[in-house]
C-alpha cells in the first residue's frame, strides 16, 4: 500500500472552475487514513528507500519525545511518516502550539483557502508559546488572511493565461515552468499557488498529463530550458521523478533542467541515498531551494544540503522578503552566510507576490532595497542575491538595485560605494554613438 501512495495514477476526477488548467487527479496522498498498519509500517522502515539515516538534533529529539512517543526514530526519519503525520487541524496544532484565538478563527475559516500543512519535523522549529515566531507567521494563518487587498489577485503573475496545455507555463523564449503537483510538504501562506491546493485539493499528475507536456516539450525546439516545480516535485516517489527526468533528458534540445522545491528545508528526511543516487544521473540537474530564515539551517538540514551538494547537483536558493519574518539586514544577512556554509549559493530575494491575503506580509519595496544595500559590501558577493519582483499580469521578474550610478560630469561616471562615498569612474562619451 505504501509504495502507491505518491505514485499511482487513478482516474481523474475531473476540471474544477476555479483552475480549469489544473484538473484534481490523484488525492491518495498520505493522510492518517493511508497509514498502514504499524506491523506493515515497521516492515518498511527497514527498507532501505524509506531510510534517510540523517543526524537528528537535540531539538528535534526533544519534540519527537514530547509530542509523538509513539513514534521511534526510524519512522521520525521516514519522509512518508512526516507527510502522513502533518499538523493539518485544529486538534493536531493545538497539541503542539499555543495557538491564539485569532489564529484557530482562521484554521476554522479555511474552507477552500490554502490549507494548513506542516511536517513534524518542521514543527519542532517553531516556537509554540511566541506567535510572532518569524516561521510560526509563514505557517499559520490569521484572520487577515482572508480578506483580499487593492491590487492582489488569485493569479497574480496570469500563470494560467501563459499555460498552453495542463501544466506547462511558456512565458519567457527559451524556457518553461513545468507544474507536475499541487502537493506540497509545507505551505508557506504567502503561496503564489495557492489556487492550486485551496479549491482544487492536492493532487498528482497522471501519466497522461505528463505525457502531454512532455509532448508540448518536444515539439517546440527554443525549450532548451525546463524548471519542474508545482507543489513541490520532491514529494513524488523516485521511481515517478526518475522517469520524467528521463523523459526530459531524452529530448535532445532541452540542455538544462532545474528542480524548485522547499523539501530539503521543511523535510530533509526526504533526501534519502536512494534519491540522491537517482538524481544524479540525470545530469546537468541543478535546484532552487526555498529558504527564509536563519532558523531553518538545522544539522538535518544541512546533511540533506550536504548530499544533493556530493551528487554533484549545484543549489540556489530562493527567498520571498516576508514582514516579521527576515525583513532586516541582520537575519538577511545571516541567512545568506549560513546557506553559503552548507553550500547553497543565494540566488534571488523576491518581493512579496501580491497574492489574495497577503497584505500584512508584505513589505515595501524600499525596504527590500535597503536590506540589500545592506548586503552589498558588507558581506562576500556571493552571499547577495539578486532582489527581483515577479511582475503582476505576467511580466515576469524584473530585478531591483540600490542606486549606484550617481551621474556623470564629463568623460566621468560617478558612482556610489556600499559606504555612500562616490568615486570617478573614466567613461568618455564616445561621439557618435
Amino acid at each position: 500500500m505504501e509504495e502507491g501512495l505518491l505514485g499511482s495514477d487513478p482516474e481523474p476526477d475531473g476540471a474544477h472552475p476555479s483552475c480549469v488548467a489544473l484538473p484534481v487527479l490523484d488525492h491518495r496522498y498520505p493522510t492518517e487514513e493511508h497509514t498502514p498498519s504499524r506491523r506493515v509500517r515497521r516492515r518498511t522502515n527497514t527498507t532501505r528507500e524509506s531510510r534517510s539515516s540523517l543526524v537528528s538534533s537535540a531539538r528535534s529529539e526533544s519534540f519527537r519525545r514530547t509530542h509523538f512517543p509513539e513514534a521511534r526514530r526510524t519512522e521520525w526519519n521516514d519522509w512518508r511518516w512526516q507527510l502522513r503525520n502533518r499538523l493539518r487541524d485544529l486538534q493536531r496544532l493545538g497539541r503542539v502550539v499555543r495557538l491564539t484565538f485569532d489564529e484557530e478563527t482562521a484554521i476554522r475559516m479555511q474552507g477552500g483557502h490554502l490549507p494548513v500543512g506542516i511536517t513534524p519535523y518542521y514543527a519542532s522549529l517553531i516556537d509554540p508559546a511566541d506567535n510572532h515566531d518569524p516561521l510560526r507567521r509563514t505557517m499559520i494563518p490569521t484572520t487577515v488572511e482572508m480578506a483580499r487587498a487593492p491590487g492582489e489577485a488569485d493569479d497574480p503573475l496570469d500563470e494560467d493565461a501563459d499555460m498552453p496545455v495542463p501544466g506547462i507555463v511558456h512565458r519567457y523564449p527559451d524556457r518553461v515552468l513545468l507544474l507536475v503537483t499541487s502537493f506540497c510538504a509545507t505551505y508557506c501562506r504567502y503561496c503564489t499557488r495557492a489556487r492550486m491546493v485551496g479549491q482544487t485539493g492536492e493532487y498528482h499528475f497522471n501519466e497522461a498529463q505528463f505525457q502531454r507536456a512532455l509532448d508540448y516539450i518536444a515539439t517546440h525546439e527554443e525549450i532548451r530550458d525546463v524548471l519542474i516545480s508545482g507543489g513541490d516535485p520532491l514529494t513524488m516517489m523516485d521511481d515517478r521523478l526518475d522517469r520524467l527526468l528521463g523523459q526530459l533528458r531524452a529530448i535532445r534540445h532541452v540542455e538544462f533542467v532545474r528542480i524548485g522545491t522547499k523539501v530539503p528545508a521543511v523535510l530533509p528526511q526526504r533526501v534519502t541515498p536512494s534519491l540522491t543516487r537517482m538524481l544524479r544521473r540525470h545530469h546537468p540537474l541543478w535546484m532552487s531551494i526555498h529558504f527564509m530564515h536563519p532558523a531553518e539551517l538545522t544539522p538535518e538540514v544541512a546533511e540533506a544540503c550536504g548530499r544533493l551538494a556530493d551528487a554533484g547537483i549545484p543549489l540556489g536558493s530562493q527567498t520571498v522578503l516576508i514582514r516579521g519574518v527576515n525583513d532586516d539586514v541582520e537575519t538577511m544577512r545571516r541567512l545568506m552566510q549560513g546557506l553559503l556554509r552548507i553550500r547553497v549559493r543565494p540566488y534571488y530575494l523576491y518581493q512579496c507576490d501580491p497574492i489574495s491575503g497577503s497584505a500584512h506580509l508584505r513589505t515595501s519595496v524600499q525596504r527590500g532595497l535597503e536590506i540589500i544595500s545592506g548586503l552589498r559590501g558588507h558581506t562576500t558577493g556571493y552571499a547577495c542575491p539578486t532582489y527581483v519582483i515577479d511582475a503582476p499580469g505576467g511580466g515576469g521578474k524584473i530585478a531591483l538595485w540600490p542606486d549606484s550610478v550617481v551621474g556623470r560630469e564629463g568623460d566621468d561616471l560617478l558612482l556610489r560605494n556600499y559606504t555612500g562615498n562616490v568615486y570617478r569612474y573614466p567613461d568618455p562619451v564616445q561621439q557618435g554613438s
